[in-house]
């Protein structure tokens, strides 16, 4: 009975929990009374030193012995396990502090019940987001301890996903990438045309060289197509241009947003109106490549109901990130990922595509704003729809100015997902899709 008891994962994680729980006092201790750190500024960096030494004695402890074996390498300990055992801990402890404990005091229940549920969550959370993220691969293998073929499945790339991005030049290869996601769907026929919807404001420097790019190669293709611009009631010329685009070519066609100003806005009014058997949101500035879009069309023919480019997994690239953007933007996804427990990492991006069906799936739409790049696939993933994920190229403006707004953006996008995450949790599936397969992963040949 007792050695059954040592051998379950979860009772020798509150175990180890224990004993680093213990390591840290001892260590704020000697810190505090033995070095002299004992005073207001001082004993505040003895608190710091403390977390962040048992943090790491805390990760070498579960990685030894509540989840042996995986991977010694310097790239998967340190670049990649420890990280994100750092922001498993973090989201875990925020959590805690900033949803749990402020919630349970507003509903009046005594402080000593606060923190003992306060702790529970937490060491719940932290449990969770380390067995099935940052320590997954040993996870897997303790199950399957005979296997010896290679799992690509479970390599993860990040932080190395950053250098790829950034300095991988292949091209992107349609037939042997991996791909993410879940089974496709058996429901669905052929698609029959595909519609290009394209939010626009103050687009006169790069609308007119985005339509043409992608119109020729959708007419290259023999790809039945429609491209629906919205004009976000545009100061420029950009509305001018349209109508010259209009005239030259009758698939090409755009209407006014009739809703208030905003990204969100301009999609969910180009979403309402077009036409086609599926749908691709891409961007005014040609900062999507062409190429892509296609892809996209592909992989929904073989019976996916969503296809979800990555510029951060391998194949995938950007080029003139600006860096401030590309550190805000990695953070950000990852954090999504470990909230979601997804292997894709790439939420933010505008740039997919969708049936017809899972628009109307996820509908209604709640974002006025670029939040809607985020509501979309996780609303479409939580609630079953099929999906995949490809190697995209992202290219940064060479006309006009971004109106993503980082400052501005990062409640709101906060409040989605944080929408998103308890529609998950709370709605008891009553908005998932039905009798759909559940999450898997695919390798192409």
């Amino acid at each position: 009975m007792l050695s059954k008891l040592f051998q379950n994962r979860i009772f020798k994680f509150i175990i180890a929990g224990g004993v680093a729980a213990v390591f840290n006092l001892l260590l704020i201790y000697a810190l505090i009374e033995m070095l002299n750190f004992n005073t207001p500024v001082l004993r505040n960096v003895a608190n710091v030193i403390a977390i962040e030494i048992s943090l790491v004695f805390s990760f070498f402890l579960y990685r030894i012995w509540v989840w042996p074996g995986g991977n010694w390498t310097f790239r998967e300990v340190w670049l990649r396990q420890l990280p994100l055992y750092h922001m498993s801990a973090g989201s875990a402890i925020i959590a805690r502090s900033f949803i749990v404990f402020p919630l349970l005091d507003w509903l009046g229940i005594d402080y000593k019940i606060n923190t003992l549920i306060g702790i529970l969550i937490n060491a719940s959370l932290n449990y969770l987001i380390s067995d099935k993220l940052v320590f997954k691969s040993q996870s897997k293998q303790s199950k399957y301890p005979n296997q010896n073929k290679a799992e690509p499945e479970n390599e993860l790339y990040y932080p190395e996903g950053l250098g790829i991005a950034l300095e991988n030049n292949a091209g992107l290869p349609r037939n042997n990438e991996r791909e993410i996601g879940s089974s496709p769907s058996t429901k669905g026929g052929k698609l029959e045309v595909l519609s290009v919807v394209i939010p626009a404001y103050n687009e006169e420097g790069s609308i007119v060289d985005t339509i043409e790019s992608i119109t020729n190669l959708l007419e290259e293709k023999f790809i039945p197509y429609e491209i629906l611009v919205v004009n976000d009631n545009s100061k420029d010329r950009t509305e001018e241009l349209l109508q010259y685009l209009n005239s030259q070519n009758s698939k090409v066609r755009y209407i006014n947003n009739y809703y208030p100003n905003g990204f969100g806005f301009a999609v969910r009014c180009g979403l309402e109106n077009f036409k086609g058997d599926a749908v691709a949101i891409v961007m005014a500035d040609s900062s999507d490549a062409p190429e892509n879009i296609v892809d996209y069309y592909y992989q929904l023919q073989q019976g996916y109901e969503c296809v979800f480019g990555s510029r951060f997994i391998k194949g995938g690239k950007v080029i003139d990130y600006p860096i401030h953007k590309l550190i805000v933007n990695r953070l950000a996804n990852l954090f999504i990922q470990i909230l979601f427990g997804l292997k894709f990492n790439d939420t933010t991006n505008a740039f997919k595509i969708y049936k017809k069906e899972v628009i109307e799936g996820v509908s209604p739409l709640l974002s006025h704003h670029f939040n809607l790049t985020v509501e979309l696939p996780l609303k479409a993933i939580i609630r079953g729809y099929s999906y995949t994920t490809i190697p995209i190229i992202w290219r940064n403006r060479k006309t006009g100015v971004s109106k993503l707004k980082i400052k501005e953006m990062g409640s709101r996008y906060l409040f989605i997902v944080l929408y998103v995450f308890l529609e998950k949790m709370l709605s008891r599936g009553d908005y998932k899709r039905k009798h759909t397969k559940h999450s898997s992963i695919r390798i192409k040949a």
